[in-house]
């Protein structure tokens, strides 16, 4: 299709998939709505692309069209957070409890998706990568949907101001107040080292920490798991609001609750810019069974928070990870 001259076709519009999805991610703070408002994005552009004009670039003109999309979902939606933000830690003798609603937390999104085929410079991955960690994302959640928009835009794909007011059809100053007040409230919400990019181990470290991580789980060897733990590090098991604080309840919790982990196979692969796993158990009949996708945080040499996110059913094939492993 065409408009004045400028010819805008399905391969243009699909190259920039990715990075909508990471950009609707952010926003959303799931996943599969990030991919339906890419889908619904991709419907609009397709056929208003007759109307693009070519002022601004294809690019931008899609994220206008992504931004609405996020505004209209948005609309009427709570906000998303994590069990941590919902609920008073337990202690690991306790069992799940009671699941919330999916539509309350904030879940994991591969690493694969989170950004274009292009963007392979190792600065632009890092910061890509801290963009989308499960506590920044949560954060996000915090602001206004226009303030929201705005730092991603700006800070996270890198529009300027000038060009963020175009595409929201704003002006200037209002997109540098919104960007201001955004970055005040996460700053106020940042806890120690929680958002300090500095306190990131460096990317062979994190995949030291991950590999010893997988082989203390293996072989559930609970003494060298609390060695990679930090003093705080947090266990929670999303949709469940149960969640644990401290190596002593996170080890209660795998020897008690949760025993039956107990010769799990772990499948690597990255979420929110972490180390991530796909962890099946035993079944019965033989093989494993898909459990729980586990999403890692890390800080310096230490594992600070284990997410175990139940919903195998479409998170498995998200990540795509096997739906069954047979007998080793």
């Amino acid at each position: 299709m065409s408009g004045t001259g400028r010819t805008v076709g399905q391969d243009d519009l699909e190259r920039h998939r990715a990075e909508l999805t990471g950009y609707c991610y952010r926003m959303l703070g799931s996943a599969f709505e990030a991919e339906d408002a890419v889908q619904e994005t991709m419907i609009r552009a397709w056929r208003g692309a007759d109307r693009f004009e070519g002022r601004s670039a294809l690019r931008t003109w899609l994220y206008r069209i992504a931004t609405n999309v996020c505004f209209d979902a948005l609309a009427a939606a709570r906000r998303r957070a994590l069990p941590m933000d919902l609920a008073s830690p337990v202690s690991g003798a306790t069992g799940p409890g009671a699941a919330f609603d999916d539509a309350l937390l904030v879940g994991p999104f591969p690493d694969a998706r989170a950004q274009s085929a292009e963007a392979a410079d190792p600065a632009t991955a890092a910061a890509t990568r801290e963009s989308v960690r499960l506590a920044f994302v949560a954060a996000l959640q915090h602001l206004s949907v226009t303030q929201r928009s705005v730092l991603v835009l700006c800070e996270v794909i890198g529009f300027s101001a000038r060009e963020v007011a175009e595409l929201q059809d704003t002006t200037v100053a209002a997109v540098n107040s919104a960007l201001q007040r955004a970055r005040a409230t996460l700053a106020a919400r940042r806890g120690p080292g929680g958002g300090d990019p500095a306190a990131r181990p460096a990317d062979d470290v994190q995949r030291a920490l991950a590999a010893r991580y997988a082989d203390a789980f293996a072989r559930y060897d609970m003494e060298l798991l609390a060695m990679l733990l930090h003093v705080d590090a947090t266990l929670s098991l999303p949709p469940y609001a149960t969640w644990m604080r401290g190596a002593g309840d996170i080890r209660a919790w795998l020897t008690g609750p949760a025993v039956g982990c107990r010769n799990s196979r772990l499948i690597p692969t990255m979420a929110n810019g972490a180390p991530a796993f796909g962890q099946y158990r035993l079944a019965e009949g033989g093989g494993h069974a898909p459990w729980a996708l586990q999403v890692l945080e890390t800080s310096g040499s230490r594992i600070t928070g284990i997410s175990f996110f139940r919903d195998t059913d479409r998170l498995f094939p998200l990540f795509e990870l096997p739906d069954r492993l047979a007998p080793a």
